[in-house]
């Protein structure tokens, strides 16, 4: 089976390697998001999974014999392939299961940012068949976005407003700590990695870094070098929750009340998304500062379209997505973390 239907959620396509998704099928993909969408041009990009080369390969063969143009942005985290799609105003695709068990890969897929193309769409096109091969392939361009999304991010959160902390990062093995150890020569923090190497077996802790399981080398390390802050990371980077001083986890309401407290000091009155499995924090706290607080269902699909309806500065999710208006309305894990680090300076 190259394909499994079981694979196709609403919004991204994830199972088990190979058994659910082989590499001819992720080719298949390729011509299917071609068939779907019409691009001239694709970004395409991946997180360390250890199936990805392999996924990647066949998705930009699929994506070329179908006649689309490819820009390969490399290893990459979700937030930095959303930056290049919505920079380069362009679809496109990134090789993940987000924070799925190592034996999973899959992909999210761009059709404009921050709107994401449908599985549904994507498997109409597969249950067609493939398309005849186009008379021109496409090229495969390989582009480093890092600096630029570097820059982005320091754009919003300039160092200035960051003071010389002490914060234990865990990238959970995953695709944030290069970035975070340039962002730890150009700010004023004393920066403590924590899992940085970039493994897809996830040796250190369990992927889903809402769990408390995964959480426990972080909260222990915060203690043991007695910094002022941990952030942690899923391994695509999309997701980022903290602990503070004590070694204490910061429910995710609250630390969407405590990030919509520095947005709502940049666009005061401004609306705030939520979702409706947040405690009465988040909504009081966001009347208390002057903000509109709204209420909505669990999702980014459902978030992201609510925040542009109502011209929201920032939504935020229990699970740990968090949502800017300054970065096109979509979640973006290093941006959240850079949030955080204001915070902290700010007490």
């Amino acid at each position: 089976m190259q394909i499994s239907p079981d694979i196709f959620r609403r919004y991204d396509i994830r199972g088990v390697i190979p058994d659910d998704l082989a590499e001819a099928g992720a080719g298949r993909i390729g011509q299917a998001f071609v068939q779907a969408l019409n691009p001239k041009r694709v970004v395409v990009g991946r997180d360390v999974r250890l199936s990805g080369p392999a996924l990647k390969a066949a998705l930009l063969r699929g994506l070329t014999r179908a006649g689309a143009d490819v820009t390969d942005i490399g290893v990459v985290s979700t937030d930095s392939f959303y930056f290049a799609c919505a920079e380069k105003d362009l679809p496109g695709l990134m090789v993940t299961a987000s924070h799925n068990p190592p034996g999973y890969n899959g992909f999210k897929m761009v059709k404009k940012i921050p709107e994401l193309l449908t599985s549904e769409e994507v498997k109409a096109a597969v249950d067609t068949g493939p398309p005849a091969d186009a008379k021109e392939p496409g090229q495969v361009t390989e582009e480093d976005i890092s600096e630029a999304f570097i820059e982005k991010m320091l754009s919003i959160v300039p160092p200035e407003r960051i003071r010389p902390i002490k914060v234990v990062v865990d990238t959970s093995n995953g695709s944030q700590g290069p970035y975070w150890e340039r962002l730890g020569e150009r700010l004023p923090i004393k920066l403590i990695p924590q899992f940085f190497e970039q493994d897809g077996s996830f040796p250190n802790h369990e992927n889903d870094v809402i769990q408390p399981e995964a959480q426990q080398p972080l909260r222990e390390r915060v203690v043991k070098e007695k910094a002022d802050l941990g952030l942690i990371f899923d391994p695509d980077g999309d997701r980022c929750l903290a602990v503070d001083d004590r070694g204490e986890t910061v429910p995710g309401d609250f630390l969407t009340a405590l990030l919509a407290e520095i947005m709502l000091k940049r666009q005061p009155g401004s609306t705030i998304v939520y979702d409706i499995r947040a405690s009465d924090a988040v909504p009081d706290h966001v009347r208390k500062l002057g903000g509109k607080p709204f209420g909505w269902k669990i999702g980014h699909a459902l978030i992201k379209p609510k925040m542009v309806e109502h011209d929201a500065v920032f939504g935020g999710e229990v699970s740990g997505h968090f949502y800017f208006k300054d970065f096109w309305f979509v979640d973006c894990g290093l941006l959240s973390g850079l949030t955080m680090l204001e915070y902290v300076s700010r007490l």
